[in-house]
């Protein structure tokens, strides 16, 4: 079941959805160590990433108790243009105190299915209860209706026991890594970013159209035991009938 929020505008989904992630790292660590953070790429993360670093929220979370993680990620070096990473070191990481060693990226400048493996077995090793994973996983939705790297058609879709796979994207002709629905539907909290009028056909689909995962991979994002809360702006929710 999802829950949708729309938000007046992008300005105004960036700084709701601040606010909620940092009460929610608060609230988890008042009871758990750490609280386990999947970052995404996109546009629209961007801007949230560059708020999580500035006042109040930069001092305001305990950062030395986050650990970070990715949905996805480019098979390209950590310091390429189009690396998921770089973008969050820039807008977030290098600008908040948070330790190297939290900080679990994908190595998209090996081998595909070599960085796929090794990032698995790191999430195993680090995770000892494979029931839940992560805190919140954090994802965008592209015009496709993708999410993370599950591009509609491919077989990552429908992937039943790894946790990350890469593959190769034939419409953009280029290889991906993503976490697959096994490990993204553990997550205690998954919250969907959109915003913009070139979203609204698409997140309708997602939202209230029959579940064609293999059409709309976004859908496929739905953890048993949470609900997934869709942070909208009013133009990506314009032809919704069910937001409040």
């Amino acid at each position: 079941m999802a829950k949708i929020i729309v938000q007046p505008d992008l300005n105004s989904l960036i700084e709701f959805a601040a606010y909620r992630i940092a009460n929610m790292i608060h609230a988890t660590l008042q009871f758990n160590p750490h609280f386990c953070l999947v970052l995404s790429g996109g546009s629209t993360p961007r801007p949230l990433y560059e708020r999580l670093a500035q006042a109040p929220y930069a001092t305001q979370i305990e950062w030395a108790k986050v650990h970070i993680f990715w949905g996805d990620e480019r098979c390209v070096p950590p310091n390429h243009a189009d690396s998921n990473y770089r973008m969050a070191h820039e807008a977030l990481l290098s600008q908040v105190a948070i330790p190297a060693e939290n900080i679990h990226r994908l190595r998209g400048e090996s081998e595909p299915s070599q960085a796929a493996s090794e990032y698995e077995q790191h999430l195993r090793t680090f995770f000892t209860d494979e029931h839940e994973l992560f805190d919140l996983t954090l994802l965008g939705m592209g015009d496709d209706g993708h999410t993370a790297s599950l591009f509609p058609g491919t077989a990552a879709i429908h992937e039943q026991e790894k946790w990350v796979v890469a593959h190769y994207v034939e419409k953009l002709q280029v290889w991906r890594l993503t976490l697959t629905p096994v490990a993204l539907n553990r997550s205690a909290n998954v919250m969907f970013l959109s915003a913009g009028a070139s979203k609204a056909e698409i997140l309708k689909q997602v939202l209230e159209g029959e579940f064609q995962p293999d059409v709309v991979p976004s859908q496929i994002i739905a953890p048993a035991n949470t609900e997934t809360v869709w942070v909208i702006d009013r133009m990506a929710g314009a032809l919704l009938t069910l937001s409040e």
